[in-house]
């Protein structure tokens, strides 16, 4: 287990906020989905080795998943196993509960959170947002020089614009096609 254990160390070091980018229409809340979850993670785990895994389970209640992360040296480190009850006995049922567990199993094991907690979130005014400052996080993402610079800009720049749900679509459009670019 020494070289996953240090491969992963270095990982974590690397990892990113997992960003509230989602919009839950029932509670009126924002929250990390899945794909954040794994932005936050996956470049680090890979620059350093480690591929993640996540095994699915038969289970006929709902959905059971465990993560796994194996390094290049073969060695492997599982996560234990989730499991999640699906709300309906349905495909959108346990298609949602499948999301669910893997997103919450994924964070678990790589020790992250969403960028803020609910309370922590509520409990401080938002920063104000210059909409003139768009075109400047816009210009600074498309030129980043690489993936490092890229996600320190994209993350300043999605959390100044909080406020404004569409300038987050253009940031996270932005840092899209500057990742796919580089």
């Amino acid at each position: 287990m020494k070289n996953i254990a240090t491969a992963l160390v270095k990982a974590q070091k690397a990892f990113g906020p997992a960003l509230k980018t989602s919009t839950n229409p029932h509670f009126r809340s924002r929250y990390a989905d899945l794909s954040a979850c794994v932005e936050a993670v996956i470049d680090a785990l890979n620059n350093n080795g480690i591929a993640l895994i996540q095994r699915n389970y038969e289970d006929n209640t709902g959905v059971t998943v465990e993560t796994l992360f194996v390094h290049e040296s073969g060695e492997i480190l599982e996560c234990g196993k989730l499991h999640v009850p699906a709300s309906k006995q349905d495909p959108q049922g346990y298609g949602s509960a499948l999301t669910y567990a893997r997103r919450y199993s994924l964070m678990a094991a790589c020790g992250i959170a969403p960028e803020d907690d609910d309370g922590n979130a509520a409990s401080r005014k938002a920063p104000a947002y210059d909409a003139g400052r768009l075109a400047d996080w816009l210009a600074e993402i498309s030129q980043a020089p690489n993936a490092d610079s890229l996600k320190a800009v994209y993350t300043e720049a999605f959390k100044d614009t909080q406020s404004d749900p569409e300038a987050q679509k253009k940031i996270i459009a932005a840092k899209n096609a500057r990742k796919a670019a580089l």
